[in-house]
């Protein structure tokens, strides 16, 4: 099984930024576990400032991300921290109606 990289990107509310580092600095353990669980591994957030804006990356081990995604968004741990982090958050103007984190496309990697 390959190792897939994925890194997305979104943007925050500049008033939100100390709210979402400290929400982030103790993620819920059955969050992570759900991570976990849907095969994300090495999972990590940058901010970048003054644009605020986030930038996620993690590796998926598995064989089927969608349905690993939609096993995350089935679990209500996961759900009630969506609900508290996504109002802090604001979806890049180019991204897709569809998306929330925009994907972003891997152009180098060395290992």
């Amino acid at each position: 099984m390959a190792i897939q990289r994925m890194g997305r990107i979104i943007g925050i509310k500049p008033e939100n930024i100390s709210e979402y580092k400290r929400l982030h600095a103790d993620v819920w353990p059955q969050v992570q576990e759900r991570l976990r669980q849907s095969n994300i591994t090495n999972y990590s957030i940058y901010l970048r400032e003054p644009e605020n804006l986030l930038f996620a990356y993690w590796e998926y081990v598995g064989d089927d991300f969608a349905a690993d995604r939609a096993k995350m968004a089935e679990d209500k741990a996961t759900q009630e921290w969506w609900l508290i982090c996504n109002p802090l958050q604001q979806s890049l103007p180019s991204a897709q109606k569809s998306e929330w984190w925009a994907p972003m496309e891997e152009v180098f990697h060395m290992e």
